[in-house]
């Protein structure tokens, strides 16, 4: 049985069964990029909910694993060289489990250096935006009441990202065409996020883009994504 003890995490989160992938996360974007992964490669995983309602996220044992002190971070019991390892950032998360299993990525390397590109929208791009406009949008409207900047520019900057998905879907099933990816893995949480979490539909003028959301929908109708993107289950 593969033993977690160098992981101080462990102690607070214990592992029921060591030997399957731990998952500490929330159902956020971010978090469910990696719940919906595990679900599409059929790996074995226990998730444990890291509650920002309590700060879990800066608790001494999940800054262990991750100092930055974001979910989501995983630890895989059978690493490389059969060894366990701890790992944090969604992007680099979804990248080793994809091969680890070779799935949900290409073999050749052209295709891979493409998927790669669009993690990497994603992560500089996609998530940052979206979620400042969301912010500003949502939960700092008071505080911006007598300064449209803030959110203008973070709307105007998530149509223009929007847009750069249009184009890219022109002709396409998935972001690479025919292959499901983590690189739609890694963003369609972000753009269902801005519609049914920060409530953005009108102001982003989702309508005009049409690909994006029936990409969107047919990710979020896929059934590992059905059941990753309510996991972990909140309390």
């Amino acid at each position: 049985m593969a033993d977690l003890s160098a992981f101080p995490i462990t102690k607070r989160w214990p592992a029921s069964d060591p030997t399957v992938i731990q998952l500490y996360s929330l159902p956020t974007p971010n978090g469910v990029k990696i719940s919906i992964a595990l679900e599409e490669l059929g790996l074995a995983y226990e998730p444990h909910l890291i509650s920002f309602d309590t700060n879990d996220q800066k608790s001494p044992e999940f800054l262990s694993l991750n100092p930055n002190g974001r979910i989501p971070a995983l630890i895989d019991p059978n690493g490389p060289d059969g060894k366990p390892i701890g790992l944090f950032e969604s992007g680099a998360i979804l990248v080793y489990l994809a091969e680890k299993t070779g799935k949900l990525i290409p073999a050749d390397a052209s295709g891979r250096y493409e998927v790669l590109q669009w993690v990497f929208f994603q992560m500089g791009g996609i998530g940052p935006m979206f979620g400042q406009f969301g912010h500003f949008f949502k939960f700092a409207a008071d505080k911006v009441a007598n300064n449209s900047y803030p959110m203008e520019r973070y709307r105007d900057e998530t149509k223009r990202l929007l847009g750069v998905l249009e184009e890219r879907l022109k002709g396409r099933q998935w972001l690479m065409g025919d292959e499901y990816t983590i690189a739609d893995i890694a963003s369609f949480p972000w753009v269902r996020g801005v519609d049914v979490f920060y409530g953005g539909r009108d102001v982003l003028e989702l309508a005009k883009f049409p690909l994006v959301q029936d990409w969107v929908a047919r990710a979020a109708a896929r059934p590992a994504s059905v059941v990753g993107l309510n996991t972990p289950k909140r309390d």
